[in-house]
């Protein structure tokens, strides 16, 4: 363990990288004598294997019953500190990776990020993209703005809204959406669904969005923001969130954007990204690649740091898991409005493999989903009753 935790002295480490390696060497030699007992199974000669070793030895490998209670937060902290260093080196690579190497990475982690999960979402972002926001049920909104409830089905949206900047911390934004949602279509609405987009598309946007907040105390703040604009373009805005914004702006060598950061969000991340081979090479020699070039802004959020509980923790997979009937914090029933249940059931009874007799029930299917029922398992429960 000892060769391990000098080893990125003798490399030949920049100086953000340099800096990265004294804050996580400072709170691992207050866990000294208990990553000493760690058994090393390799000794990386690059910073980040490195990163990766120290990670597995102190959160895999790591005796924790011979941990005092006050080494709890130093061991966490050091965590945090690998798994943003993790996420800054791979974002890092696409400084300088041509487009075979990044889709080559997307290809490799598949597993580890949900790659089919995540990209299940973007087509079915693409599929409501054209209507605006006031026209959308809320299930769809919630979807596209990406915050998880119980109310999401997980038989219609098999995928967790929350890939690609979750942005269920921003309770005031989520108000102001639900309220008027019109005021952001209007702001959308300077953001071409196809084509070029320039500045001054962007400048109009941020005009709007910043307007729809003017009769009201929220703070309009950025990352909500570029979550709209990530669904909307997502082949050319990049989405930002506050856990991975240092990780970001470290791999692309700028200061640290606030939350009112419009007018830099463009210019250095937007167009810095756009700046990039990988980005300006992007194109689709095989399926894959051809889905990957339609969210080629995304992309940046397949390099942050992944592993083998990533894919379990998708807030799709846990709803999977539980009753199949959504309630709410008073454990009743969580109802639907009858035009989310009307579109949901319309949806599915679209279905090729739907017989007619069972798409003749579909006020009785709409009547029980709108009481809280699954759409599948409504569906499924009229198949089993009437063949």
């Amino acid at each position: 363990m000892k060769k391990l935790l000098i080893s990125p002295s003798k490399m030949a480490l920049g100086e953000q990288e340099s800096q990265i390696y004294q804050n996580i060497l400072k709170q691992a030699s207050e866990l000294s004598l208990n990553l000493m007992a760690v058994k090393v199974e390799s000794h990386p000669e690059d910073f980040l294997g490195w990163c990766y070793e120290l990670l597995s030895a102190s959160k895999d490998r790591i005796n924790y019953d011979l941990l005092e209670t006050s080494q709890l937060p130093v061991l966490k902290k050091l965590h945090d500190q690998l798994i943003s260093a993790i996420s800054f080196l791979q974002v890092k690579t696409l400084r300088v990776a041509p487009w075979p190497v990044v889709s080559m990475f997307v290809e490799q982690h598949k597993e580890l990020i949900a790659l089919e999960e995540q990209l299940r979402l973007t087509n079915y972002i693409s599929s409501i993209r054209q209507q605006s926001l006031k026209e959308m049920i809320p299930e769809d909104l919630l979807t596209f703005s990406g915050k998880h409830t119980s109310a999401l089905d997980p038989s219609t949206y098999n995928f967790d809204v929350e890939w690609f900047a979750s942005t269920k911390s921003a309770k005031g934004f989520h108000q102001m959406l639900a309220d008027l949602p019109g005021a952001f279509d209007d702001a959308l609405s300077h953001i071409p669904l196809e084509g070029d987009v320039e500045q001054n598309n962007y400048q109009q946007f941020v005009v709007g969005y910043l307007s729809a907040f003017n009769a009201t105390d929220e703070k309009p703040t950025l990352a909500p923001a570029t979550r709209l604009l990530a669904m909307r373009r997502p082949d050319v805005f990049t989405p930002i969130s506050n856990s991975r914004l240092d990780a970001l702006c470290g791999a692309l060598g700028i200061t640290k954007l606030n939350n009112r950061d419009f007018e830099r969000y463009w210019q250095d991340i937007v167009q810095s990204i756009h700046a990039m081979s990988w980005f300006k090479m992007a194109s689709g020699s095989n399926e894959l690649e051809t889905q990957l070039v339609g969210i080629k802004a995304l992309l940046p959020c397949f390099f942050y740091y992944a592993d083998k509980s990533t894919a379990d923790s998708s807030n799709y997979i846990k709803l999977l898991s539980k009753p199949k009937r959504s309630t709410s914090t008073t454990g009743k029933t969580q109802r639907r409005g009858k035009e989310s249940a009307e579109i949901l059931v319309d949806r599915a009874l679209a279905a090729d493999d739907i017989p007619e007799h069972i798409r003749t029930k579909r006020d009785s299917i709409i009547s029980e989903v709108q009481k809280g029922r699954g759409v599948n398992e409504t569906i499924s429960l009229m198949r089993t009753i009437f063949g």
